[in-house]
Order: C-alpha cells, then sequence, then structure tokens
C-alpha cells in the first residue's frame, strides 16, 4: 500500500500518524515476518522510547486498519505482515521452521471447494500449513 493510503486509512479512522506508528509499519514491512517482539527489537534500534505495549496497541490498530495482517507460525506469538505485498497463505517446516509464502492462487481449488461443499469463504491470510520440507522430509 502507497505511503498516502495508509497514512489516509489512519486518519479516515481518526488515527494520528505518529512517529512510533511510522517506525512500527515501517518494521512490519522490512521484516517481512515477525512477531510483535521482533517489530519491538527493530523499532528500539532507531527509537528506544518506543515500548512492548505500544508495539502491541499499534498492531491492533494497523490490523484493523487493513495495513497488517497476522497468522500463528508458531505456538508462539502471532507473527505479523504487510498487506502491501500479494495474498499469500503460509507452509511451515516442523523440521527447520522454515515459513513459505505460497500465493494464494496455489489454495484455488482447496477455496472452491469450501465455497461450493460448505458456502464457506476462507480467509487465506490467516492460514498456515505445517509440514516437512523436501530437505526434511528424509530426517526425524
Amino acid at each position: 500500500m502507497p505511503e498516502a493510503d495508509w497514512r489516509r486509512a489512519l486518519r479516515e479512522k481518526g488515527y494520528r500518524l505518529t512517529p512510533q506508528r511510522e517506525l512500527i509499519l515501517a518494521a512490519v514491512d522490512e521484516l517481512g515476518h515477525a512477531t510483535p517482539d521482533e517489530v519491538l527489537a527493530h523499532v528500539q534500534r532507531q527509537a528506544s522510547s518506543v515500548n512492548a505495549s505500544t508495539v502491541y496497541r499499534t498492531l491492533e490498530v494497523l490490523e484493523e486498519l487493513g495495513l497488517v495482517r497476522h497468522a500463528h507460525l508458531s505456538d508462539r506469538a502471532p507473527t505479523y505482515h504487510s498487506t502491501a505485498g500479494h495474498e499469500h497463505f503460509h507452509l511451515v517446516c516442523r523440521g527447520c521452521h522454515r515459513v513459505i509464502s505460497a500465493d494464494a492462487e496455489e489454495a484455488a481449488p482447496f477455496v472452491e471447494s469450501l465455497t461450493t461443499r460448505h458456502a464457506f469463504s476462507p480467509d487465506l491470510g490467516h492460514l498456515t500449513v505445517f509440514g516437512r520440507c523436501h530437505d526434511c522430509e528424509g530426517t526425524s
């Protein structure tokens, strides 16, 4: 999403564009997929005054505005990513913990089946499929 669009989205919902919000959104963009703690560490390199509660609250606001999304890529904290890129879902290897972003179109037959058979439209941005990558498939 171009910078002018997210600035407008914040203003339209009654939020100010604070330096902290700008830093946090930029951190999510730069990191790709990051937990709130990873976002905090990244932001604190530039502004040590930003604390964990500011990061968590800001991520909630940014998600409400549709600027970021979260997925659960482990049993720990949610992982956030920008909505500026392509829509995707996640493949997580249980062996090496690598995260692969799979294009939403790859799930088209699955989505069609859910829509047709169950009258259900999935939210692929939150979908995480756990398994084993080719490199880890033969190891324990």
